[in-house]
Order: C-alpha cells, then sequence, then structure tokens
C-alpha cells in the first residue's frame, strides 16, 4: 500500500488530493515553482519540493524534475491531478520507471487516447488536413492535439484566418502542454457539451458514472457544469454509455477517465477522451456520494471495484469563480484576494456521503487553491474555486447556488461572480433544450449588465467613509452649515453621492435623491428607499469599497495630468509575456483598425492585442519574451484622423487607450 503521494500539480487539485490522502491517512508531498512559494497547496502538503522557474515550461512541465522531486521526499506514488503533465505517455512511464506508483491509466492508454489525433483514428474518424480545408468547410475548429482547459483552440470562420489560427493555437498548445501538434476538425454550432465519467480498475470492471453537461463555456474552457446531464432521452444515453464503455475497453484502461461528446439534432459526435481526472468531477461526486480520488487511489493499488456504482440521487452543479472580467473581454485580472468566503459549506473538498443516501434540502461544497489574503499571479490559470450545490433538484440546486455565489464576500481582483449568478438565473439555463455551448455568444451583453443596486452601494460606500473619517479624527458637523460634502464613485457607472453630517451624528443624503440613512457605522450602513430598509457591509481594501456584489473605486478630486496619454496608445491590459509581435511589422508601417499587432501570454492563455484605428504606428516597444505590468506602453498608433502635431503625440509612460481582443470566441464544447 501507499504511503507518500505526490501531486505533480498545483493549486485546487493539489489540495483537493492532498484531503483524501489525510483522510486515508497518507502523507503528502507538493511541487512548487518560484511564484507558488506561498500557495496554499504548498501549505497544506506535510512536504514540498521547490521547482526552480516560475513558468509551466520550467517548472510543472518538468517531467524529470518532478520525479526527482517525488524520490527525494520520499513519495512512493505520484498523482498527476489534471492540466500540465496528466496527459503525458513519457511522464507516467518516468513514474513508473522510477519505481514509482502511478495513480493513472497505463501508458499504452495515454498514448491512444491523450493525443486527439491519435484518439480519433482509433475510433475511426480521422481529423480533417488543415490543407484540405475549403469555403464549403468552414467553420472549422483548430484544436490542440494535447491537453485541455480550452488552451489551444480558434474557432476559423474564414479561410484567410486558417494559417493565423494554427501557428497562435500550436504556440498555446507548446505553452500549456509542452506539445505544439494541433488539428482541424468541423465545427458545430451551439451543440450540448456532454460527458461521460468512467472509472476502471485492472480487473475488467468498467463504471460508468452518468453524464455531466458542460454546455456553458467562454474562450473553450467550462464555466458551469451538471450532472447529470438535463433533458437528454434514454436511447441517447445509453448510446453514451456503451460508447464510452467501448472506448476504455478498447485500450485496457484503468483509472478515472471522461469521454466527451457534442450533442447536436439528437446525435452524440465523439470529441475525445481524457485520460486523467476532470475539473468538474465533483458534480458527479455528489449525485453518487463517492470520492473518486480515494477511488483513484484504490484502484492504483489494485483494488477492485465492485460489480456496478451505486446509483445517482439529486442534482448538482458547479460553478467556475474565476478572477477575469468577461464583459472586457475574459481579460484575466490579478492583485491581492483580500477576502474569499462563502456561507459554511461542507468539509472543503469532500464529497458527499454514503452512497445511496438521499441528499439534504441542499448541500454546498468549495473546492479552492486560494484562501483570504493570497495573491492571484500572472502565470497560471485564473480560477479561484469551485462552487458546487447538491440538490434534490435541478431547479432547487440552481436557486441555492446563485444564492451562494451572491452571498459570497469575494474582495480583490474583478471576477466573473455576477455572470455566474445571472448566467444560473437566466431563462435559457432554466430550459435543457437551450443549452448550448453559444450560451455566452448569445446572452453575454446582458449577463454582464451590471448588477442592480449600485447607486444605493454607492451612497452606502460614502456614508461609510465618511463614519470613517469621523471616529478616526473626530467632528463632522459644523455649526454654520456650508455646502453638502460629495464622494464620487466608479463601478459599472459613475456616482457622485452628496450629504450632510448632523450634530447628532446622523447624515442626510441630499443626491441621489429618494434615499434616507437609518443608521450608519464604518462597516454597515442601512438604507431606506421607497419604504424598503436594506443594509449593506462595507469593506475597504486600498482604494477600492466592496459593498456586497459591489466594487467601487474611489475617483480622485484632481485628476493627474500625467495620465494623459497619446492617442492610439496601446497599454498591456494585465501583467504577462509579449510572446510575440506580427511578423515584419516596424514602426513607420500603416495599420488597419482591428489588425493583430502582437500577442500577450498571461494566465496561460494567448490574447491578442490589435490596432485601435487605422493609422500609422509611430511607437512599438513591446519585444518577444519581455515581461509587462498592467499600463505599460505597448505600441502607439497614430490615427489618421488626428493631428501631426497634437501635444500627446509622444508616447507617456501610461497611456489610456487600448484594444484587446478576446483571446478566442465566446463559444464551444472541449474543454477540462
Amino acid at each position: 500500500m501507499m504511503t507518500t503521494v505526490l501531486v505533480a500539480n498545483r493549486g485546487e487539485i493539489a489540495c483537493r488530493v492532498f484531503r483524501t490522502c489525510r483522510e486515508l491517512g497518507i502523507a503528502t508531498v507538493a511541487v512548487y515553482s518560484d511564484a507558488d512559494a506561498g500557495a496554499l497547496h504548498v501549505r497544506e502538503a506535510d512536504a514540498a519540493v521547490r521547482l526552480p522557474g516560475a513558468t509551466p515550461a520550467e517548472t510543472y512541465l518538468r517531467a524529470d524534475l518532478v520525479v526527482k522531486a517525488a524520490l527525494a521526499a520520499g513519495a512512493d506514488a505520484v498523482h498527476p491531478g489534471y492540466g500540465f503533465l496528466s496527459e503525458n505517455k513519457e511522464f507516467a512511464e518516468a513514474v513508473i520507471e522510477a519505481g514509482l506508483v502511478w495513480i493513472g491509466p497505463p501508458p499504452a492508454a495515454i498514448e491512444a487516447m491523450a493525443s486527439k489525433t491519435r484518439a480519433k483514428e482509433l475510433l475511426g474518424i480521422p481529423p480533417l488536413a488543415a490543407a484540405d480545408v475549403t469555403e464549403a468547410e468552414l467553420p472549422v475548429l483548430v484544436k490542440a492535439a494535447a491537453g485541455g482547459g480550452g488552451r489551444g483552440m480558434r474557432v476559423v470562420r474564414e479561410l484567410d484566418a486558417l494559417a493565423d489560427a494554427l501557428a497562435a493555437a500550436s504556440a498555446e498548445a507548446l505553452s500549456a502542454f509542452g506539445d505544439g501538434e494541433v488539428f482541424v476538425e468541423p465545427y458545430v454550432e451551439d451543440g450540448r457539451h456532454v460527458e461521460v465519467q468512467i472509472l476502471a480498475d485492472a480487473h475488467g470492471t468498467v463504471w460508468t458514472l452518468g453524464t455531466r453537461d458542460c454546455s456553458l463555456q467562454r474562450r473553450h474552457q467550462k464555466v458551469i457544469e451538471e450532472a447529470p446531464a438535463p433533458g437528454l432521452p434514454a436511447g441517447l444515453l445509453d448510446s453514451l454509455y456503451a460508447a464510452s464503455a467501448s472506448a476504455a475497453r478498447s485500450v485496457g484502461y484503468v483509472g478515472a477517465g471522461t469521454v466527451e461528446f457534442l450533442v447536436a439534432d439528437g446525435r452524440a459526435h465523439f470529441l475525445e477522451m481524457n485520460t486523467r481526472l476532470q475539473v468538474e468531477h465533483p458534480v458527479t461526486e455528489e449525485i453518487h456520494g463517492l470520492d473518486l480520488v480515494a477511488l483513484q487511489l484504490a484502484v492504483a493499488e489494485g483494488t477492485p471495484l465492485p460489480p456496478e456504482p451505486p446509483a445517482p440521487r439529486g442534482h448538482a452543479i458547479e460553478a467556475r469563480l474565476y478572477a477575469e472580467d468577461p464583459a472586457g473581454g475574459w481579460t484575466p485580472q490579478t492583485g491581492v484576494l483580500h477576502a474569499l468566503e462563502f456561507e459554511e459549506p461542507a468539509t472543503p473538498g469532500t464529497p458527499g456521503a454514503s452512497p445511496g443516501r438521499t441528499p439534504a434540502r441542499t448541500r454546498v461544497r468549495v473546492d479552492t487553491g486560494y484562501v483570504s489574503g493570497d495573491t492571484v499571479g500572472v502565470h497560471y490559470d485564473a480560477m479561484l474555486a469551485k462552487v458546487v450545490v447538491h440538490a434534490a433538484t435541478r431547479a432547487e440546486a440552481a436557486r441555492k447556488l446563485a444564492d451562494v455565489l451572491e452571498r459570497a464576500r469575494v474582495h480583490g481582483p474583478a471576477t466573473n461572480r455576477d455572470l455566474l449568478v445571472a448566467s444560473l438565473r437566466h431563462p435559457d439555463f432554466a430550459d435543457p433544450a437551450r443549452l448550448g455551448t453559444g450560451f455566452y455568444e448569445r446572452h453575454l451583453a446582458a449577463l454582464t449588465q451590471p448588477p442592480a443596486g449600485e447607486e444605493q452601494a454607492a451612497v452606502a460606500a460614502a456614508l461609510a467613509a465618511a463614519a470613517r473619517g469621523r471616529s478616526r479624527f473626530g467632528g463632522g458637523w459644523r455649526n454654520v452649515r456650508s455646502q453638502d460634502e460629495s464622494r464620487t464613485y466608479e463601478g459599472h457607472g459613475t456616482h457622485e453621492v452628496r450629504y450632510r453630517p448632523s450634530r447628532t451624528g446622523a447624515y442626510e443624503v441630499t443626491s441621489p435623491p429618494g434615499i434616507r440613512a437609518v443608521a450608519v457605522a464604518p462597516d454597515r450602513v442601512s438604507l431606506e428607499v421607497d419604504g424598503v430598509v436594506r443594509h449593506f457591509g462595507v469593506t475597504r481594501h486600498g482604494g477600492t469599497d466592496f459593498v456586497g456584489r459591489h466594487r467601487l473605486t474611489a475617483a480622485p478630486r484632481f485628476p493627474d495630468p500625467r495620465e494623459q496619454t497619446a492617442p492610439g496608445s496601446l497599454l498591456a491590459p494585465m501583467p504577462g509575456t509579449v510572446v510575440r509581435v506580427a511578423e515584419g511589422l516596424a514602426v513607420g508601417d500603416p495599420v488597419e483598425a482591428g489588425q493583430p499587432l502582437l500577442w500577450l501570454e498571461a494566465m496561460k492563455m494567448e490574447h491578442r492585442v490589435v490596432a485601435p484605428a487605422s493609422g500609422t504606428l509611430t511607437a512599438l516597444h513591446a519585444v518577444p519574451g519581455r515581461q509587462v505590468e498592467v499600463g505599460a506602453l505597448l505600441a502607439v498608433v497614430h490615427p489618421l484622423d488626428h493631428p501631426l502635431d497634437h501635444p500627446l503625440d509622444r508616447p507617456l509612460d501610461r497611456p489610456l487607450d487600448q484594444s484587446l481582443d478576446a483571446p478566442t470566441e465566446a463559444q464551444e464544447d472541449q474543454t477540462a
């Protein structure tokens, strides 16, 4: 039996595996990059081994260093997690050759299925050759042969864009998985992404643990997943289970895996088989009352599975909370996570209890790799947490999950929390017949509207600030009443708040009208509007106020003239690395609006920076390989309609105008 497990991964999945190991009395070993030295998974492990460097290529993708770390720490088994080396045959072989237990499928099965091109060939589905693509085949999907998580994928709708898509997808795949192979396949618009969880032992037993629906996706990555997939007819379900079990048996599969399909027009199209645990495995655990990680460990030790898995009960939905700006091209966000707090969930990462149980009305589970006070960096995925609710019905699970997210205290970088809440409450999510990978393409504008109540939140922030000032310095009331005091806040909109303090310590709100301050404290404000009193918790971190779901920044009273910049300036919207500049691009070149100029890599995704207007490139500061901070000047495009002698044509330190393309279209099917 294994005694010490090294997890060849980081963040949430490493913490998830560690928790099960602790319950089983197994010691744990973490590996970490320099950027992750203080990360939660390092703090939770019994031992940790440094992998020098910061980028994935230097650290988590170095199979030799990971195996060396396992041996140095005295581990006798390696769990790959997901992503990085989890579907790398050579890594699995190296672990086994080192005399360690590999907690995953046999290397031959990985080789057969982990490469999507070889898997399709094995199942008689040859990929489309890029050279053979014509207008008639469009749209097509360029896709990484290795890995998952939406990386190395591009939808191509115009033939002229195919070459650039192939190059971009290959570069992104090489960076994320160490393998730049890509292929082309037909792109099915707005189908449903449905997958089957399998678990097989070394004695010939193969479980099919129901279905999951993962249709809500952005940038080819899943956002909301659920089990079971709702509304599928019995005949289709039978065919999905049979195809999945057959695929596993055809390669002698052992361990946990997932077979993915795109369902459209009542037919299921095979996409790929992921030879690892999936990010969304908790929803399957919840409805079956299982611990899939514990079962992975048991299978790796040679324990046979029972003939049949436990029957599913209820419905589970998972939402991925990301540090990103959905309304701004899904741009990743970085910074200090001041607070990450949910209503009291079940033991973090622990799946439901006994098989066959009837769930309590609702059960909340949070899997995360962060806690309050941690920093979200630029090198890795921007997922903060997976929030899961298991309930008796799908409607109850969706309602409870939206409420849990809405009430959570998430203070720090901007997140997709409001998008998740709006998605779970959208009528197209409530109706399984309207689910599809085009959900966000259809509804993103509506889903990213600011949540109601921002104006009242600004009033609460202003009064709380006044109360903090009064408690710190005293006073605040003047014997001779003068003009109102005012504060301005920026959120989704701009809100000027005017108020005046009274001798008794109360406050009168004079603008916006119709709001009465009932109670004011530095961290809590009660306001009455139209006879209804609402309470607002207010927390300030730096120059940002967090009021419930609202994130507000106090506007400076006197704008800094240095903030002005040359029209057409392009700045880095996030910290990252310049991975490439458009071939042949040089100062003095004419450029067209929307023309790609350079590419940044942040959090394992490429982001294309384009010309904001037609004009002339007057400055180019981006150099491949260079690290840039937020606001760094990348380039300047002199607009055609701008006077040449404008005083701001000289590039300054902090350009304002920018144009950032979303890395890919906000729809798709395949993902981690």
